[in-house]
C-alpha cells in the first residue's frame, strides 16, 4: 500500500512538473508574439506617414501608394497568425517598393522627414525580424513539449495545443525578393 502510494505521489509531482513547465513554454509564447504584435503596430503606424510623404512627391505613384495603404488595412485585421503573416509579408514588399520610388525622386530621396521615416522602418523591421525568430523558437520549443512523450500525457487533457510559427512556408523562402532598404540614401 505505501509503495502504491508513494508511486501515485510521484505520478503527481510529476504530472505538476510538467503542467508548470508546460505554462511558462505557452507564456513564453505568449510574450513572443506580443513582441512581435509591438513591431507590426509600430510598422501600421509608420505606414500611413511614408505613404503621405511619397505622396507629395510621386502623386502618380497612385497606384503604389493604395495597395500599400489597402495592405496595411488588411493587416490590422487580420488576426489568424498564418493569414497575418501572409499579409505582413506583403506589406513589407509594399514598403519596400515605396522606399525604393525614392530612386526616381532626388526631392525625396533628400527629404529628413522621407529619410527618419526610412530608418525608423529599418529599425522596426530589424527588430520585427529579431523577435519573428524568438517567436518561432519560442512555438518550436513549445510545439516539441506538447507533442512529446509524457508531456503530452498532461497536455492533451489540460488543453495545450500546438501554436503555429509566424513565418512563410519553407518552399517560399527562397522566392522572396530581397528589398535592402539601408541603399536609399
Amino acid at each position: 500500500m505505501l509503495i502504491a502510494l508513494a508511486v501515485v505521489a510521484a505520478l503527481a509531482v510529476a504530472a505538476i512538473v510538467i503542467y508548470n513547465g508546460l505554462v511558462r513554454s505557452r507564456n513564453r509564447v505568449d510574450s513572443a508574439w506580443s513582441d512581435i504584435d509591438v513591431q507590426l503596430q509600430r510598422r501600421h503606424d509608420l505606414v500611413p506617414q511614408l505613404v503621405k510623404a511619397v505622396d507629395q512627391y510621386a502623386s502618380y505613384e497612385r497606384a503604389t501608394l493604395e495597395a500599400v495603404t489597402e495592405l496595411r488595412a488588411e493587416a490590422m485585421r487580420a488576426s489568424e497568425v498564418g493569414a497575418l503573416g501572409e499579409v505582413e509579408e506583403k506589406l513589407a514588399e509594399g514598403v519596400g517598393r515605396l522606399l525604393a520610388l525614392a530612386e526616381s525622386y532626388p526631392d525625396l530621396k533628400a527629404d529628413e522627414n522621407f529619410l527618419q521615416l526610412q530608418n525608423e522602418l529599418v529599425e522596426t523591421e530589424n527588430s520585427l525580424q529579431f523577435a519573428r525568430r524568438y517567436y518561432n523558437g519560442s512555438v518550436r520549443d513549445h510545439n516539441t513539449r506538447v507533442a512529446t512523450v509524457p508531456n503530452n500525457l498532461v497536455a492533451g487533457p489540460f488543453g495545450f495545443a500546438e501554436r503555429p510559427f509566424f513565418q512563410k512556408r519553407a518552399d517560399e523562402v527562397g522566392h522572396v525578393p530581397l528589398v535592402d532598404l539601408g541603399s536609399v540614401e
